[in-house]
């Protein structure tokens, strides 16, 4: 499997996501910079957490004008798979490829702990090894992870099963409606998330719960 990791000036988990994809996915990976204008020949695009740009005007908004969009916007409309974990989720969202918005969290502080998360969506390209009712351990590191949506594209969400992950047994960290931490587009071949499942795949992590989804990428 191609896969293309996306870079922005302010990410910081580019070397996670690659150890990763190459190490439980298989992946043959090649990274992007942001000012390039076409993607190399690619299945999945990844684009991975931290801070692009500093965060500054809204989490993701400066990366998600960035050149290399519109070829992720081309890659995504013929069907190709594109992640986004935390930052790459805000950028998603800025970039309309995911609906809905991503707000300080309730409290208005950063937050880097473990959360639980409840798999909604077994039959999702990074979900397929799991079942549905699933509950893994994974890390998140945030300060605008507060998902909020209005009422009807929260309806659409539920309807159309494209809540992938959501936060369970009241570990809900940043305040998300529907204990939401991550979702797909009515496709299926964009998802993002906040929780961060490559820091938590191997023994010296501590537990290797999310280790089924990288297996998921490769299935």
């Amino acid at each position: 499997m191609k896969t293309a990791i996306i870079q922005y000036p302010g990410l910081n988990r580019e070397a996670d996501m690659i150890m990763a994809l190459e190490n439980v996915s298989g992946a043959s990976v090649k990274t992007v910079w942001h000012t390039e204008t076409e993607l190399p020949q690619t299945d999945l695009v990844v684009i991975p957490g931290g801070f692009s740009y500093g965060d500054y005007l809204r989490c993701g908004a400066i990366a998600a004008r960035s050149p290399v969009m519109a070829a992720i916007k081309a890659h995504a409309e013929k069907g190709g798979k594109v992640l986004g974990v935390c930052n790459g989720f805000q950028i998603l969202i800025e970039a309309g490829l995911l609906p809905g918005a991503l707000m300080r969290n309730a409290k208005l502080k950063f937050v880097c702990k473990r959360v639980t998360l409840s798999i909604e969506n077994d039959s999702s390209f990074f979900t397929s090894k799991m079942n549905r009712g699933d509950k893994v351990r994974c890390p998140v590191a945030h300060h605008d992870g507060n998902y909020f949506a209005e009422a009807e594209t929260l309806k659409k969400l539920e309807d159309n099963n494209q809540v992938i992950f959501r936060y369970a047994d009241g570990t809900n960290p940043n305040g998300s409606l529907h204990d939401i931490a991550g979702i797909s587009n009515a496709k299926g071949n964009i998802i993002g998330m906040m929780p961060h499942p490559e820091n938590m795949i191997e023994p010296l992590h501590g537990r290797t719960d999310c280790l089924p989804l990288f297996e998921s990428i490769a299935a």
